[in-house]
């Protein structure tokens, strides 16, 4: 046995075994080292855990600072409502029910204007309605005698529990009253059954009634006055950026395809933000259709007034969802191992791109038609554009079988080589045949999304831009058509060798 000075000035003791080599022998730790240990482990993850946490927090509010002025208009709200709990004139109006009001905030208080108010109404028309209800059937049930009383009230409870419950399958009753007919259910439960019990019927529902009115209305105030976030406003934005998304897929799908050699850069390409844009277009049904429904209960704000089309926005999220899926189809073809040959791609990729390019301006000056809320005076000049690029193609995609034929006269004829260069060619043919056919239809369906937000514009009477801003954008939008006299030449030396 032999010990050594370790080099951080320690000692290792080793033991000599037959064969001559040597082992370390180690102490082993004790029960307390390692529930020590163990409880340092325990407790660096746990700080870990909550740094995480934390700065995962900071980020959200760093974010969307409107977040966490909600959050302090909630805790103000709260704050205030209390004070009908803590003063005793006030809490002697209300009696023990002051604590409703504070549960009104809670459940009521959303983070738009719109949804606020909707909770709101819905809770106070509800609660109204199954009150004056609950006494109605509490006074036929008065009316029937001791014996029936019970038989009547649960009668009732079955039946209009019933009926409320079935109406929320309804989608229009859904829709915009679910919340309302929520509360309607639990109100008339707990007033008709209380009634029973209680003798003091009217007092008890009058309490009830006036915390959820105090509460309610502060959240309307608090919501409306202190920062505003109006849900009319965030749809109109959410359209908008998913028509500038919708754009940056499309011109992202196409140019990827035509990439020749990886001659486009790599922040050129950004294929994961160009799958990001049409996703989130097929992802935003339910929110657009939530904030639409909440939109109609807000008041005149801003540049929207009380009877704004809402519905419409409705109408262009469809028809966007049905472009998007004809761009997610152009991305596929991107990713497809069938590919046809350079050649081909060289001679069609100019009017591709020039396919691409106005279909995306045009989904652009409709995104900023949206966001400006005035009437573009360029969008029919760009739908021209569009639709003569689109013509342009069509006569491109007839010319096909001409780039093919000087390659077939050098074949012998036969029958069966005919048939053999026939199937070779159609299978070139055909990959890039599905990229220009959906690069029509996606220009066919942006025409769709031109129409609704026309009718947008008639129905809310968009003013129209300023004269000056109308001739600049005509003058940007003025493109000048790619020359294709070098991909020409590329493509006769490549028929040429072969």
């Amino acid at each position: 046995m032999a010990r050594q000075e370790k080099e951080t000035g320690g000692v290792e003791w080793r033991i000599t075994l037959g064969d001559g080599s040597s082992k370390s022998l180690v102490p082993e730790t004790g029960p307390v080292s390692r529930v020590w240990m163990g409880l340092k482990s325990l407790i660096a993850g746990f700080v870990l855990k909550v740094w995480k946490f934390l700065k995962k927090a900071w980020d959200i509010g760093v974010d969307d600072p409107r977040k966490v002025i909600h959050c302090l208009k909630v805790g103000m709200a709260l704050t205030v409502v209390s004070l009908v709990y803590f003063t005793r004139p006030l809490y002697e109006g209300v009696g023990g029910n002051a604590m409703w009001a504070i549960m009104t905030v809670v459940v009521v208080f959303e983070n738009t204007v719109g949804a606020t108010i909707s909770k709101s109404l819905n809770r106070v028309s509800g609660t109204t309605l199954a009150g004056f209800l609950a006494f109605g059937v509490h006074w036929v049930a008065s009316q029937s005698g001791h014996k029936f009383e019970p038989v009547v009230i649960g009668a009732s409870v079955f039946l209009l529990a019933s009926a409320a419950t079935f109406s929320r399958f309804i989608p229009s009753v859904k829709a915009r009253f679910d919340y309302g007919a929520l509360i309607f259910i639990l109100t008339f439960s707990l007033v008709a059954v209380s009634g029973y019990r209680v003798e003091e019927l009217f007092d008890l529902a009058h309490q009830r009634l006036s915390t959820i009115i105090i509460g309610t209305s502060l959240c309307v105030l608090v919501t409306v006055l202190i920062c505003p976030i109006w849900a009319g406003q965030e749809l109109n934005a959410l359209i908008s950026r998913n028509m500038d998304k919708l754009a940056d897929s499309l011109d992202g799908c196409v140019e990827e395809y035509f990439d020749h050699n990886g001659e486009l850069e790599d922040s050129d390409k950004q294929p994961g933000k160009n799958l990001i844009g049409y996703k989130c277009v097929l992802n935003s049904k339910t929110t657009e259709e939530s904030m639409t429904n909440f939109a109609r209960w807000e008041p005149a704000h801003g540049r929207f007034n009380f009877k704004h089309p809402w519905k419409q926005y409705l109408k262009i999220g469809a028809s966007m969802r049905s472009c998007a899926y004809s761009i997610e189809a152009l991305n596929n073809c991107v990713d497809s191992e069938n590919q046809a040959p350079e050649f081909i791609k060289k001679h069609l990729s100019n009017i591709c791109l020039k396919v691409s390019s106005n279909s995306s301006c045009v989904i652009k000056e409709l995104a900023k038609t949206i966001k400006t809320l005035k009437k573009s005076s360029s969008i029919d000049f760009l739908v021209e554009e569009m639709s003569g690029a689109v013509q342009d193609l069509q006569n491109e995609i007839k010319s096909l079988p001409n780039l093919l034929r000087p390659a077939e006269l050098l074949l012998p004829k036969s029958k069966e080589t005919e048939k053999t260069t026939s199937t070779i060619y159609l299978l070139e043919v055909i990959p890039v045949v599905i990229l220009v056919s959906l690069l029509i239809e996606t220009s066919s369906r942006i025409q769709d999304i031109v129409k609704t937000v026309e009718e947008l514009v008639n129905a809310a009477e968009f003013k129209a831009e300023d004269d000056d801003k109308a001739k600049q954008n005509q003058a940007n939008m003025s493109r000048i058509v790619p020359s294709q006299q070098d991909d020409d030449r590329q493509t006769e030396k490549a028929l040429e060798r072969v």
